[in-house]
């Protein structure tokens, strides 16, 4: 008798030996819930900031590629004045140019005239 005595009184120390382990766990469980609802808020600002910085980036990032594209272009546009101003340049200079050869053909027969006219004067 004694002897189940002692093992019903084990088998007792024993059930409450685990229904405080439960009791413990459920608490630590419990707490660890609680610490979640108050992190939750915490955590959806910080979704919210993440998700404006991505909207935000890729705004920036389609501005960005607009405007690079837009220089681009205005880039293109100056290349091809330049290009057709240079045409120009070479035109004038090619002309300016055949008009100094004109003007010294005109320098030298005035310069002829003048000598012979010299030459016929001294003669009379």
């Amino acid at each position: 008798m004694r002897e189940f005595e002692t093992r019903i009184r084990q088998d007792t120390d024993e059930i409450y030996m685990r229904l405080d382990d439960e009791q413990s766990e459920r608490q630590l469980l419990a707490g660890r819930l609680n610490m979640l609802f108050r992190d939750r808020r915490a955590h959806a600002y910080i979704r919210h900031l993440m998700e404006t910085e991505a909207r935000l980036s890729r705004e920036a990032w389609v501005r960005s590629t607009d405007t690079s594209d837009l220089v681009c272009g205005e880039v293109m546009s100056l290349r091809t004045t330049i290009l057709g101003q240079m045409t120009e340049i070479r035109e004038s200079h090619a002309a300016d140019r055949k008009r100094q050869i004109v003007i010294l053909e005109m320098l030298r027969a005035e310069h002829r005239r003048s000598t012979e006219i010299t030459g016929l004067r001294t003669a009379l």
